[in-house]
């Protein structure tokens, strides 16, 4: 029986194909119940043209149902198409620049209108209306705008002042987050809610606002039709006459000050002196006058305009007067020149239309519409057979639906006949069958000729719990391969969860017609509708899934009581809220097919491996009088993902996007949304508005293991002890023992300090992590100390660099400079990095940067930049000692030559790696391989953790001048206790000569080292042995005194081991210079003595 439910089911839905495959160049005809649909498939689309007319939105459902949409003016294969069809009527097509194909106005007519420009480029026009208005009881303004599209805040269209009171009469707008404009008045400075809106599409609107002071009425109307409406103003008075009304602007002060500007165009204000009615402004909507008690009509010389403010000219739209309101189409009503004529007409006036597919999709669905047709599942033929026995008529059009009943009807066997074969199952044909259904009943509701308004409440609850049932039939887990089958037809499950919004909101002011709490249970789904008086609202409301038999921690959503609050004070009366939570989703996002998200910076103990759904899906939608309202919502959801061994799960709060790549049905997003918490087990979050939400989890495999991780963490304990004492035990050395002051010691000191400090901070930051504010400083302290730390680290690399090439530059230039790049850059690196990200700074569960953010390269960039620049001087120290090795094993004798130029090559390579690397923090480079192995990462927590020790070794127990202070300090105690019994009592040896040990004794003559020196007359013979380390042993000096009248003169005669050489030629000088002081102290004591 064609004109039972099988031909709305069946022939409807699948009759798309033909006995063969169409190609692009010929188009193929397929011959349906309901007339000729005509296929044309290019390389990448499939056209499907339908000859049977319908009205627009009847259209767009057919194509919907189809998994397809209607065509769009800009796809030039359209025309080859109406060509190869002969079709010269219009046909229906969506308008390219909207998000969704909204009716627009109809015109019979165009009027035109010289309109002005308020540009955007500058915030001071406005234009003043010359007119003397009276003391007013009742007011109407009727304007038509065009709003900027790209202008999002609050603009003053108009604003009437008077000498007593500024704020006397205004209209003000404002765009919102859903692509309209909310409009509000103000009337004796009280201001009315924002709740008339008309989309932000760029287009002309009409606009009338009326009040009167009898019961303080009020209301606004949009395009003719009333959008809000109220009373309860200030009735005491009437508007003050003799005002000032200015468009474009707001008056802070009477005809001055102005705010708030408006940006777009304005045209045809009138203002009266009465409150209009509805058939008033539907007349002026259709740009017929209204001339009773009319004080001001549009014109352009009764107007003082600022210089900005632009005459244009506009074209209107006048739309025709009926007892049902027209509504305006796009239409495509032919080719000119290869450019599309487009047209508007009435939206119920039937026309045939074009569906647009991929073309895999239409294939696909041809081959399944192929074998539904020639072997029909076991659905199937019992949808059949109750359809026959019911003689379900569904009419003529191939939508087939056109009533709640008809809706409620199909539904009702459909679940009837899923009932009957629970055993055998739901096949992908069958899945994709009632997903159609599920689409088409959603759209009911919303036509504007369903005749159910005796519908009853109870019929209402039963067709939404039949709606529910089927949903919940398809998207059960078990269906989780059947939907692979067909996801090349079906965006996906989410396609399941828009009807399900759609059609419960549409349904909600009848679901909560007599009652104020609804709920609709089945295995998957749970729906909880509310309807409360935001009155008597006293806490928030919250919504959770499910309970379960073990205790867990339950999904819920909650609506925040002081959001409810703001929308009371804002004007709105009522509140219902559409709570829905979704348990079996996940699995139908395949995790072999990864949502694509940047992937959370890491440590490298993790290696990110995708980001997969984790959670259940909960919803909720808020309607305040019957209009969606977006607000924000907090929601926890607990994981449903376990956790396998060696595997890490990272939330992210994220909703479905249904306007984000449309095509494809919509993909997640986050934005506007983030982590409040995330304790174990579970995640709370908090999205600035309202949608379907879910968990994202980003998947990352653990490198290292439990007990590997707890022995990194002590072992980098350890070591940071042992280099702290390390580092302390240098500093007191570079104090105690006098070691001499120079550029390279000043660098070694502050690198100490910076990294010392920084370690004993590391140490302690557990501790602040329980303090938000503690934690905070503990972060930008340690960032600061290392980063300095790494300053100070290339601060070392330049000094070095400035020994092996010869720079240019004083020792206190270059120190100066040296304290920049040391502590100068690390502030302000600091310093940028909180004033930019200051709510991104700090990690959630530790003291430190948060890697998962940019925020970390203000660390991380800054040390590579080190590294590098340091692994340069490393390499330049390298390359000159291996130069100088090759130089000494030349001057050696050939013999050995090639033997000793081996090991001093070796040695000359060895010595600057083992020794620069920590110095230079070059051992920090193994950071970047320490997610390869967890060997690796040993080795790069003992290479840095014991920093501190490495650095005590070179700069304190092999530091020739540490070591030569603390022999200084040696000598001079045995000097000091030489001196007690023996003289010369004043002398004490300079701290920066070779340590030497005097004594008044003469060289035996049989010693080899002494020769016989006869003294000359009048001199005194005085011999000493040196103890030098320049010697190596102990040598003989002997020198004579000429104690004549004048200066003294000294003659030295030195004596060294045989087999011994000194150091330095400086050593001679050394020696020299210690000679004379003793001479000049033995001096100074004669003289003292006489």
């Amino acid at each position: 029986m064609m004109g039972t439910l099988l031909t709305g089911l069946i022939l409807f839905l699948f009759e798309v194909g033909c006995e063969s495959e169409p190609t692009h160049a010929v188009p193929e005809r397929v011959e349906g119940s309901n007339g000729e649909t005509l296929v044309y498939l290019t390389p990448h689309w499939a056209f499907q043209l339908v000859n049977d007319s319908l009205s627009f939105s009847r259209a767009d459902s057919f194509c919907r149902g189809r998994f397809s949409s209607l065509i769009t003016s800009d796809q030039k294969e359209v025309l080859e198409l109406l060509q190869q069809a002969g079709l010269h009527s219009s046909v229906w097509v969506r308008d390219s620049s909207r998000v969704a194909s909204k009716p627009v106005a109809l015109s019979q007519q165009y009027l035109q209108f010289s309109a002005l420009k308020f540009p955007k480029e500058s915030r001071e026009g406005f234009a003043h209306v010359n007119k003397s208005f009276p003391a007013l009881s009742s007011v109407s303004v009727c304007v038509r705008v065009q709003w900027d599209p790209w202008w999002s805040e609050v603009s003053t269209i108009f604003s009437y002042a008077a000498p007593v009171f500024t704020n006397e009469f205004q209209l003000r707008g404002q765009a919102d987050m859903q692509g309209r404009i909310l409009l509000a008045l103000i009337i004796h400075g009280k201001h009315l809610p924002y709740k008339a809106s008309f989309p932000n599409d760029g287009a002309w609107h009409q606009i009338c606002v009326t009040w009167q002071r009898s019961g303080g009425h009020w209301a606004i109307y949009v395009d003719g039709d009333r959008k809000d409406t109220g009373s309860g103003t200030d009735t005491s008075r009437d508007i003050y006459g003799d005002g000032i009304l200015i468009l474009g602007q707001d008056q802070d002060s009477f005809g001055g000050n102005f705010t708030e500007p408006f940006f777009g165009n304005i045209t045809d204000l009138n203002v009266w002196n009465m409150s209009l009615e509805s058939r008033h402004v539907r007349l002026l909507n259709e740009c017929s006058p209204v001339t009773q008690d009319l004080l001001f009509s549009w014109n352009l010389e009764l107007l003082s305009s600022h210089p900005v403010v632009k005459e244009v000219q506009a074209l209107l739209f006048c739309p025709v007067h009926q007892q049902v309101e027209l509504q305006g189409c796009r239409t495509l009503q032919g080719w000119s020149a290869q450019l599309p004529q487009l047209g508007l007409m009435d939206c119920f006036h039937l026309l045939p239309f074009i569906c647009r597919s991929s073309r895999e999709r239409y294939l696909k669905m041809k081959q399944m519409s192929d074998s539904q047709s020639s072997q029909p599942t076991a659905f199937m033929s019992q949808l059949m057979k109750l359809s026959n026995q019911s003689q379900l008529m569904l009419g003529p059009e191939p939508s087939g639906l056109s009533s709640l009943a008809q809706a409620s009807a199909l539904l009702d066997v459909s679940v009837q006949a899923l009932e009957d074969t629970r055993d055998e199952g739901l096949q992908p044909a069958d899945m994709m069958s009632l997903i159609q259904l599920l689409s088409l009943t959603a759209d009911v509701p919303s036509q504007p000729f369903t005749h159910d308004t005796n519908y009853s409440q109870d019929s209402i609850q039963e067709l939404s719990q039949h709606f529910i049932s089927l949903a919940d039939s398809i998207i059960s887990e078990e269906d989780t391969l059947k939907w692979q089958a067909i996801k090349e037809v079906v965006n996906g499950p989410m396609d399941v969860v828009k009807s399900i919004d759609q059609m419960v909101t549409s349904l909600s002011p009848r679901l909560m017609a007599e009652t104020n709490h609804l709920t609709i249970r089945s295995p998957n789904i749970k729906l909880v509708v509310q309807q409360q008086k935001l009155q008597e609202v006293s806490r928030g409301s919250s919504f959770c899934g499910p309970e379960t038999e073990k205790p867990t921690i339950l999904d819920c959503i909650s609506v925040p009581h002081q959001k409810m609050q703001d929308l009371h004070k804002n004007g709105f009366h009522n509140l219902t809220l559409v709570n829905i939570w979704y348990g079996s989703l996940r699995p139908f996002f395949n995790p072999e097919e990864n949502i694509t998200m940047e992937p959370t910076v890491t440590d490298g103990s993790q290696r990110y491996l995708g980001t997969i759904l984790g959670s259940s899906v909960i919803s909720t939608t808020v309607l305040g009088d019957d209009q969606p309202v977006s607000m924000a919502v907090r929601f926890q959801l607990q994981h449903r993902v376990q956790n396998p061994d060696g595997t890490v799960y990272d939330p992210v709060c994220a909703f479905w996007d249904f306007n984000l790549t449309p095509e494809a049905g919509g993909w997640w997003n986050t934005k506007g949304c983030e982590i409040v918490s995330k304790p174990y087990g579970y995640t709370v979050c908090y999205c600035n508005h309202t949608t379907n939400f879910a968990l994202l989890l980003q998947v990352y495999e653990a490198q290292r293991s439990p007990e590997n991780e707890k022995a990194l963490q002590v072992l980098t304990f350890i070591g940071c002890g042992v280099s702290l004492c390390g580092l302390l035990f240098t500093f007191i050395l570079f104090i105690s023992v006098g070691v001499p002051k120079s550029d390279r010691t000043t660098v070694h000191k502050n690198l100490i300090v910076a990294l010392g400090v920084a370690e004993l901070l590391l140490m302690c930051s557990s501790w602040a992590s329980e303090n938000e504010a503690a934690c905070f400083l503990v972060t930008a302290l340690l960032h600061l100390l290392f980063m300095a730390s790494f300053s100070w680290m290339l601060v070392e690399g330049l000094l070095l660099w400035s020994k092996v090439v010869s720079v240019n530059i004083s020792e206190d230039r270059r120190m100066k400079v040296y304290y920049v790049i040391g502590w100068g850059v690390p502030v302000l690196v600091v310093g940028v990095t909180l004033v930019i990200s200051m709510d991104k700074y700090k990690a959630d569960d530790h003291c430190w940067l948060n890697v998962k953010t940019d925020t970390i390269w203000a660390f991380v960039g800054p040390v590579i930049f080190v590294l590098t620049v340091n692994a340069v001087v490393l390499c330049r120290v390298v390359m000159v000692t291996v130069s100088s090795a090759r130089r000494r094993a030349k001057m050696l004798s050939p013999s050995s030559a090639s033997k000793m130029q081996t090991y001093d090559l070796t040695w000359a390579v060895t010595r600057p790696v083992l020794i620069l690397l920590p110095v230079l923090g070059l051992t920090w480079l193994c950071g970047v391989l320490v997610h390869l192995s967890v060997v690796v990462a040993y080795i790069f927590i003992a290479l840095n953790s014991f920093q501190g020790l490495y650095i005590f070794l070179v700069y304190a127990v092999y530091n020739s001048e540490v070591r030569n202070a603390i022999k200084r300090i040696k000598e001079k105690r045995k000097a000091l206790s030489f001196t007690n019994c023996s003289q010369p009592t004043s002398f004490l040896p300079s701290q920066r000569t070779p340590i030497t040990s005097w004594g008044h004794s003469l060289p035996t003559t049989s010693s080899p080292e002494t020769s016989e020196t006869s003294a000359p007359a009048g001199t005194t013979s005085t011999s000493m042995v040196i103890k030098n380390e320049s010697f190596r042993k102990e040598s003989f000096v002997s020198f004579f005194l000429n104690q004549g009248s004048g200066n003294q003169v000294v003659q030295l005669t030195g004596f060294k081991p045989s087999g011994t050489k000194l150091k330095s030629p400086d050593t001679v000088f050394e020696l020299v210079g210690n000679v004379l002081l003793y001479v000049h102290s033995t001096s100074s004591t004669a003289e003292q003595t006489k």
